[in-house]
């Protein structure tokens, strides 16, 4: 089931990495937009990154991480703690 957000570019689907976030018609989570900002990319730097998003929806992404930090914090923070090739250190 896709679940609108307030951002037009924004979607949470179930099917996709589980209802996290995404870019409209990708797989790109909102989180890993944001980990690029947080790393001090500017928007024209993500998408020389992520060459398949619009300057459209970059902005759009960050604008939903800006509303939605504490949401995207804890995405971010739950992948980075996913084990490695099954190995948890």
């Amino acid at each position: 089931m896709v679940v609108a957000t307030e951002h037009p570019y924004v979607i949470k689907n179930k099917k996709i990495i589980g209802g996290e976030p995404v870019i409209k018609g990708t797989r790109t989570p909102i989180r890993a937009i944001a980990e690029w900002w947080k790393f001090g990319a500017a928007p024209e730097e993500i998408k020389e990154n992520l060459p398949h998003l619009t300057l459209a929806q970059i902005f759009d992404a960050l604008s939903y991480y800006d509303d939605h930090r504490k949401e995207i914090e804890a995405y971010i923070t739950r992948n980075n703690n996913l084990p490695v090739n099954g190995i948890n250190d």
